[in-house]
Order: structure tokens, then sequence, then C-alpha cells
């Protein structure tokens, strides 16, 4: 239970979350009437220390402690269910709790949706390309550079291509010792759909991320594995993807650098120094 938890935890804290801590122990049914501040001033801390305390006891936010005290006293909590919108009278609180709980969803969707065998077949057709393109424009452009920069890291050659023509021009150039990679959230994007097509008839492998299995982009692949959305008020379509995204990206890149364990830490060995070097920490204790 979450207070037998604080109750462990407690010593442990510093003099501030400890105030918290005993607050919340002493009347924990209460918070249900507090938010964040309130709960910072009756105890003479502030908000960011309520937040501190929170994650001090492996919760993500204060609306997930007020979550596990109503479990724990099998109330429900007299909030509104926490849902995807973002109201022009919410507080900031609201706002970080909806954004938290609209991503961790969806880390946790991808991962259970996640083929693994799908992941492992890209992942060894990674480790083994000649050359890797990436495929992305938009929102899905930065994230086709977050990719070149993970696998370029570990050795790979891997080239993000953001614009249509370039992208082209490179997948006319592949061969079938390469492999690409293609990003869209909606898996209809033209931009990305044609240099993907011409990779394939080149013989490349190819590899589609989208979240829409029977998309065009995902029908065009050998491979697809599937991204889902966390979207929010602001947030919708590729941006609220984005962090799915990010996940199945780090997924291939640890795989890869696994597969190619040598090729990756000499890689990564050889290229430490350059952020030491350009550390402003660094510089003023030289």
């Amino acid at each position: 239970m979450i207070t037998d938890l604080i109750q462990s935890e407690l010593p442990r804290m510093t003099v501030s979350l400890r105030k918290v801590g005993e607050l919340v122990l002493a009347d924990p049914g209460a918070l249900a009437q507090m938010s964040a501040a309130d709960l910072g001033r009756r105890t003479g801390t502030s908000q960011a220390t309520v937040t501190r305390f929170c994650q001090a006891v492996g919760l993500d936010s204060y609306q997930g402690l007020l979550l596990e005290l109503a479990k724990e006293q099998g109330q429900v909590p007299q909030e509104r269910p926490l849902g995807p919108d973002i109201g022009p009278g919410d507080d900031l609180e609201h706002v970080i709790a909806v954004i938290a709980h609209a991503d961790l969803q969806a880390l946790r969707g991808t991962r259970d949706r996640l083929d693994r065998a799908a992941l492992e077949r890209a992942a060894q057709s990674l480790a083994k390309a000649r050359r890797i393109d990436v495929y992305g424009v938009g929102t899905s452009g930065v994230l086709a550079r977050e990719a070149e920069s993970r696998l370029f890291n570990i050795g790979c050659h891997a080239r993000g291509w953001t614009e249509v023509h370039a992208a082209e021009t490179s997948a006319s150039l592949l061969t079938p010792a390469d492999t690409v990679i293609a990003l869209s959230h909606s898996g209809s994007t033209r931009e990305v759909l044609s240099p993907l097509q011409l990779a394939a008839e080149r013989g490349a492998t190819t590899i589609a991320i989208t979240g829409d299995p029977r998309s065009p982009v995902a029908r065009a692949a050998e491979i697809h594995l599937a991204s889902t959305s966390a979207e929010t008020s602001f947030r919708h379509g590729g941006f609220g993807a984005r962090h799915s995204v990010v996940f199945i990206i780090d997924c291939l890149y640890a795989r890869v650098a696994q597969l190619s364990y040598e090729r990756a830490t000499a890689s990564i060995t050889l290229t430490a120094h350059i952020r030491e070097e350009h550390s402003a920490r660094a510089r003023r204790r030289a």
C-alpha cells in the first residue's frame, strides 16, 4: 500500500520531503480536497517539493498520489476522470497530469502492441546494412534525424532524409545490401511513401513505423512496427505519437548496438571525448 511505502521511505527523506510525508500519513483523506500547491502551503514547503515527494515514492505526479490513496481507502477520487482534454480553466497540475498520463498510456500501448518478431527482423537488417536511409517529413522528419543520430553514433552508415527529392535520389542508389526506415504516423504521407517504394524496387530491406498497419506506407514495407498516439488537447496525429515512435527507435537502437556489440562500443569509445571537450563544466575546471 502507498501509505506503507511512504512510512518506510520517510527516514531516508530530506526534512522538507518528510514534512509532506508526515502530513499525508496523518490525514490521507484530506488530500482529496487539496491541490499540490495547497499541500505545499500546509506543510510550509512548495508545490515543487510535493512533486519531488511523489517522485521519491515512485509516482509520476500528485495526481498519481491521489489515485493511489483513493484506491487504498476504497474510494473513488472526487476529481473528474482524467482524460485527454485540457480546458482554459485547468491548473498546471492538471495539465502535467494529463500529458504524463497520455504519454505513459502510449508507451504501455506501444510496448504491448509491438511485434517482437518484426522488431528482431528489423534490428538484424539494420545491424548488417551497408547503408541506412531514414525517411520522414514534418514531425516525422525530426524523428528521422533522431534515428540517424542514434544509429550513426554506434557506427551505422545512417542518414535521415527530410526532403522528398533528396530522399528519392538516395533511394534510387540503394542496393539489396541496404535498409530503409520510413516514418509516418498516418502511414499515408506521399513524401515518405515515394522513396520507400523506390528503395523496395532497388531491393533494399524496408521498415515502416506507422500508427496504421493498413496504411499505404505500412503495406509498402516488408516490416511494419506499430506506434500508438497519445493525443491530448493541442497534441494530435504525429505530435501525439512522437514519444511512441522514439520508444520504437530506442528499442531498435539498443538491439542493433547489442547485435553489433564490438562496432558499437568502439564507436561510442572513439567519440566519447567530444562531449567532454565541449562541456562548459569541463572547461571551467580546466
